[in-house]
């Protein structure tokens, strides 16, 4: 059945006309990748590995290598959980701060031998899910919380609303991230939740809000009409967004 599958994977595959994506998508607790087409759609499933420990960029890079061998791809698209200007990452809250002022674009075209293109996370996992039109918030919620705005579909880059302060002193993410959800119990973490999108509806005044990452699938509160839960996979759609100008 195994054998099966992986030979229509590779039908797939070479039946795909123009150059081959592998989306990468580096996270708190994991390392995701997919292989995309020309078009965005998938041609693999979702491969993961845990985040390493301590998540350097060494270690992080061969997590990436791990999860290439098996692949054929032309180009790489990668989301990275903190603020990335030109390829460069200048923070990494949820890293190793070996991070801080690493030109992750430039690693990782070296030892891939493949053109390379980052962006922030969130602001990725916002190309796989939103609409193009009007004022559309993306919120990932995960080890730490992302925060994309786009509008018309152009990006606003590097939004990073999780460490600004949300309540009683803390910010989205002292509030949201995965070490409160823990802490504090799936009950009390929606109502922060919902806390969250009465107030950023008020403040950015969005037409849509996506709401995305791995605990996702943990809200259970009733949400608004313009409020939508996406699949966390869009973290790694997006990224054939980066190859499109």
């Amino acid at each position: 059945m195994l054998e099966d599958s992986q030979a229509e994977m590779t039908s797939t595959e070479s039946a795909s006309s123009g150059p081959l994506t592998l989306a990468v998508d580096i996270g708190g607790s994991g390392v995701k990748a997919m292989l995309l087409d020309s078009a965005g759609n998938p041609l693999s499933e979702r491969d993961r590995l845990s985040t390493p420990e301590p998540a350097t960029p060494e270690s992080v890079i061969e997590a990436i290598h791990q999860l290439a061998m098996s692949k054929t791809f032309d180009r790489v698209s990668v989301g990275f959980p903190g603020v990335v200007r030109q390829g460069t990452t200048y923070t990494a809250a949820n890293l190793d701060q070996g991070w801080i002022g690493f030109n992750l674009g430039k690693s990782l075209e070296e030892s891939l031998g493949k053109p390379v293109r980052v962006l922030n996370d969130a602001d990725m996992q916002g190309f796989g899910a939103i609409e193009g039109q009007g004022a559309e918030l993306v919120i990932t919620l995960g080890t730490g919380v992302g925060f994309a705005m786009f509008v018309n579909g152009i990006l606003v880059p590097n939004l990073e609303l999780g460490h600004h302060p949300f309540r009683k002193g803390q910010t989205y993410e002292e509030q949201l991230g995965r070490a409160a959800l823990d802490d504090v119990g799936k009950k009390r973490w929606n109502e922060r939740l919902q806390k969250a999108i009465d107030l950023l509806s008020r403040t950015l005044n969005y037409d849509r809000l996506y709401l995305g990452g791995g605990n996702a699938k943990r809200i259970e509160i009733k949400l608004p009409e313009n409020v939508k839960i996406v699949p966390n996979v869009s973290g790694l759609l997006g990224g054939i967004a980066l190859w499109k100008n």
